[in-house]
């Protein structure tokens, strides 16, 4: 950020309360905290982009633990992860098998006397190399930029072709992918831990880097069991099938809660506005709000490749409003043909939890969500940005 002059834009210490529409103005007028003395400060803008990701960073998700109390040890979630946390010598339980516990055990089993994975349920896991061998052989004979651009590419090309495949041969890519972890943990390795009765991709996919969550088990400083908790004991916690896991400190990876805005409220001239009950367009803006816009990556690919071609298709759109003289750019459905369906199509708990406080989004183009690269360059880059549907105005 200094390296590009971005930091003497950022105001650091602002927490953004409301944001409020004035169609007489066409402008945005944002209520802002300063957190170190709790001023609320307002700043006007034409244009409103948010940034800010889709979870809820104040506080995770943790269901209600029967018997939590009794428990002595130490609990932790990693949303709030303790700076002096000794975790050397001891006996760990990580409850959850998402992202966030796959990275977690790995790195902790070093130091642990072991760490378990409990998991109420098993998460496609597969083993991704940490370092891309071909571009460091490349790099020998082409010049780093020829490299770098030749395996993002490459590496675009191949999510997307394995995420289409996947949808479309689900049996195949999961004999695939267990297939792999089986080669990772060995023959003596029950596995049923790792074999979702989902398919593929209708859950996030978790990547292990040279499939060090593998290693740990295989060397048996890491274990997995797949069972439900009947309740916290004073030692640990006991599960449905009588096992008792004996514990030093218990770490609750159980997921983070959906949040758009960082908890920011919305308004249009006075009117609370619910997320919720608007359409997404070119998953960049909504329908019939002016001058707003989210950044809102990909579930199954890098965040920021959806993120660098909504910046293009912005600076495209504040263009055509300055050559037509406008100050006002709002998306407006007229099509009677395009029905509203969720805004994520994806069975992860904390999206199903969320999805009555996201927005919707269409069946077809310019209202569809597309998880697709290439049909997202070609509508953001390269689509026409008056295209009938996004209307230009001025006040009054």
């Amino acid at each position: 950020a200094r390296e590009y002059g971005v930091e003497k834009h950022v105001r650091f210490g602002h927490k953004s309360l409301k944001a409020s529409w004035c169609t007489d103005r066409a402008t945005w007028t944002v209520d802002v905290q300063k957190v170190d003395s709790g001023e609320v400060i307002q700043i006007e803008c034409r244009f409103l982009l948010g940034c800010t990701g889709y979870y809820n960073y104040a506080a995770g998700y943790t269901p209600e633990f029967p018997g939590r109390d009794r428990f002595e040890g130490q609990i932790v979630h990693p949303q709030h992860w303790p700076e002096n946390l000794d975790y050397s010598g001891k006996k760990v339980v990580v409850i959850g098998s998402g992202a966030t516990a796959v990275t977690l055990i790995p790195a902790m089993a070093e130091k642990t006397a072991h760490i378990t994975m409990l998991q109420r349920s098993p998460s496609y896991v597969a083993s991704v190399p940490l370092r891309d061998k071909l571009s460091n052989k490349l790099r020998k004979y082409l010049p780093a930029k020829v490299v770098y651009r030749m395996a993002r590419t490459r590496n675009v090309g191949f999510q997307m072709f394995f995420y289409k495949l996947a949808r479309a041969k689900p049996k195949a890519i999961r004999r695939l992918l267990l297939s792999q972890v089986r080669r990772q943990v060995g023959d003596n390795f029950d596995m049923k831990h790792f074999s979702p009765s989902y398919n593929p991709w209708d859950e996030r996919l978790c990547a292990v880097p040279n499939g060090d969550l593998f290693k740990a088990i295989r060397h048996g400083k890491a274990s997995v069991v797949t069972d439900h908790i009947d309740t916290f004991t004073e030692k640990g916690i006991l599960l449905k099938s009588g096992q008792e896991l004996e514990a030093d400190i218990i770490i609750t990876a159980t997921g983070l809660d959906l949040q758009l805005l960082g908890g920011m409220e919305l308004e249009m001239d006075g009117k609370p506005l619910q997320m919720s009950q608007t359409m997404n367009y070119k998953g960049v803006m909504f329908k019939d709000i002016p001058n707003f816009a989210m950044v809102f990556g990909y579930t199954n690919a890098s965040w920021t490749l959806k993120a660098d071609i909504t910046l293009e298709y912005l600076c495209r759109l504040l263009k055509t409003m300055d050559k037509k003289g406008m100050h006002q750019a709002t998306p407006r459905l007229s099509d009677s043909s395009v029905h509203e369906v969720p805004f994520l199509d994806m069975q992860s708990g904390y999206v199903k939890r969320a999805l009555p406080k996201l927005p919707r989004q269409g069946n077809k183009a310019p209202w569809k969500l597309h998880q697709n690269y290439a049909l997202d360059l070609a509508m953001l880059r390269y689509g026409e940005v008056d295209d009938g549907v996004m209307t230009f105005s001025n006040p009054g």
